[in-house]
């Protein structure tokens, strides 16, 4: 007979997320597990700088304030603790996890899983990887947190695991599924992709705001898991935010590309999710088809790329074109030319009105961005020049900061690595390392291209934000930003289907994507699109001189835009 649903608690959704949501979690009902998810790209690249320092370090160390918050509470009420916080160092976590335990007189099972860590054996990676990266990591699956977890551990701590993994691997352990659950797997892989970024799926971040009534900090997600994969999201009752259809699918199409989705326990076919409202703040989840997984394990690679500096200047009022154009000549007349450093990013960002009602909204920036492997040249030599425009440069000069010193960035890298190059491993509780069996694989079959269907009405158009139809939701992947798109009704997902093409995406999104290759998906489950801009983020979020250089804004750029939309689907 089928156990009843697991219910899984998210606790965190980066590293340095709301401290208090582990408390908030263990104390606000019932839950099974804690999870918690602390490594994004570059959140590697900050672990291998801190363990660069100081080897027992490239853990989250803000995790460890939250077991000891929780760790009594949690072994009272039988709640098992995962989470991928151990980074670079889950044996160093584990045994630190032990110590605060010993400090308040506890008996904690702690296990941790390795095996992602690829830095000594770089080799089996394609492409090629030249030089010596600062990280690299294989992307494991949920089996070993399913094993640490079958032989009792009370806590589990990894490395570079899938998000969504911390729920696959509690979910197979409770159900007792195996590695041929496709299905099953898939539901959990769905069930974790929604809550791995905590309140996002809870109403933060969220496009509609107005359907948002109860305003206060959103409580964290719970994903209850049934025997056959199919889910629960919800959340504590009396918590803020906003369980819904919409968060939901917010959430499902942030930093994903095309709808078979690859993980490394099974190939997710996203387009075959499907969302219905159970009852307040209660979503479920089913329908989820699965295959086997690629012969390949996603790797994220880190390199140190050099160093950087970003000036920015204020200009006001009039001429703004020609008082940048002045200022950029003269900064790089004082400093010996554009060819003296590696890299330069000249930006114009116009934020002015004529006739403003204020000064700030007379405004503009020109925000300059040089990047070297000499940190002199970037250094105070750059910024301190600057200043020399002060009284000989453009009228009203000033900048939004003193001079600065450099600072270093990394280089963001993806990479796959053959499975037999990797051991995936445990190490238990009583210190037993035990090699987890690699699942059955297989090819997977391209995902089929958007069509474009019958127009959807020859009646009056209205020209109005892109955002009266639908809502948005975008994030980076590597250097790539996705950017999901959905809608409301299926009147207004004929539309958007048909109207939103690569070739608009290029249109609105301007001339920054203008030459890059762009991917629309259709996921008609979901009344979705998942655009995928390929490029415009550079080499990923440490190294890219836009603004937001993690792409959040870019849906809500979108939203913005205006566009004719049939009049019938504004009511």
């Amino acid at each position: 007979m089928s156990r009843r649903a697991v219910r899984i608690g998210n606790c965190s959704g980066f590293y340095g997320d709301r401290i208090e949501a582990a408390r908030e979690m263990v104390e606000g009902g019932p839950i099974d597990v804690l999870c918690g998810d602390y490594l994004a790209e570059l959140t590697m690249l900050i672990l291998a700088k801190a363990q660069a320092k100081d080897p027992s370090a490239g853990y989250a160390r803000t995790f460890l304030t939250q077991v000891e918050a929780v760790l009594a509470t949690c072994l009272d009420k039988g709640i098992r603790i995962v989470a991928n916080a151990g980074g670079l160092n889950p044996a160093g976590l584990a045994a630190a996890i032990r110590k605060v335990a010993a400090e308040l007189g506890l008996d904690v099972k702690v296990a941790h899983v390795e095996g992602d860590d690829l830095r000594g054996s770089l080799g089996a990676i394609t492409p090629p990887v030249g030089g010596k990266p600062v990280s690299a990591n294989a992307y494991l699956g949920g089996w070993g947190i399913a094993e640490a977890l079958a032989a009792g551990a009370d806590v589990v701590v990894t490395g570079r695991v899938t998000d969504a993994s911390l729920v696959v691997g509690p979910a197979a352990w409770w159900h007792g599924w195996g590695h041929g659950d496709w299905d099953a797997l898939a539901g959990a892989v769905a069930a974790g992709h929604v809550i791995e970024c905590g309140p996002q799926a809870t109403g933060g971040n969220y496009a509609f705001l107005d359907e948002i009534t109860d305003r206060r900090y959103p409580g964290f997600p719970i994903a209850e898991v049934a025997a056959d994969g199919s889910s629960v999201i919800t959340k504590h009752p009396g918590t803020g935010g906003l369980v819904s259809v919409g968060t939901v699918t917010a959430q499902l199409l942030y930093e994903i590309a095309e709808p078979s989705y690859l993980g490394p326990d099974c190939t997710t076919h996203f387009d075959t999710i499907r969302l219905a409202q159970e009852g307040e703040h209660r979503v479920r989840i089913s329908g989820v088809r699965g295959s086997a997984p690629p012969p390949t394990l996603k790797v994220a690679l880190n390199d140190a790329g050099g160093f950087r500096n970003t000036m920015t200047l204020v200009l006001t009022g009039l001429d703004i074109e020609a008082k940048a154009a002045h200022a950029e000549a003269l900064l790089f007349d004082v400093l010996g030319g554009k060819d003296r450093f590696a890299e330069v990013d000249v930006r114009l960002l116009r934020f002015d009105t004529p006739d403003a009602p204020s000064n700030d909204r007379a405004t503009a920036h020109l925000r300059i961005t040089v990047k070297d492997p000499d940190p002199r040249k970037v250094g105070r030599s750059f910024s301190g020049a600057t200043m020399e425009l002060a009284l000989g440069g453009y009228a009203g000069f000033h900048t939004t900061t003193p001079p600065t010193p450099e600072s270093t960035y990394g280089i963001y890298r993806p990479a796959t690595v053959a499975r037999s190059a990797v051991q995936h491993a445990v190490v238990l509780p009583d210190g037993q390392r035990r090699v987890i069996v690699d699942p059955e694989v297989g090819e997977v079959p391209p995902a089929p291209r958007i069509s474009v269907p019958a127009a959807v009405s020859d009646g009056p158009r209205v020209r109005v934000p892109l955002g009266a139809v639908c809502g948005a939701r975008s994030g980076d992947k590597g250097g790539n930003a996705n950017v999901g798109l959905w809608t409301r009704t299926d009147a207004e997902y004929a539309w958007l289907r048909s109207f939103f093409t690569a070739d608009k995406a290029r249109e609105l999104l301007g001339p920054e994507a203008a030459d890059l290759p762009i991917d629309v998906w259709p996921l008609p489950n979901l009344r979705a699109l998942n655009v995928v801009v390929h490029g415009i983020l550079g080499a990923g979020v440490a190294s890219s001189t836009r603004p937001d250089p993690q792409a959040k804004g870019l849906g809500e750029y979108l939203r913005s835009r205006l566009v004719d939309v049939p009049e019938e689907l504004l009511g």
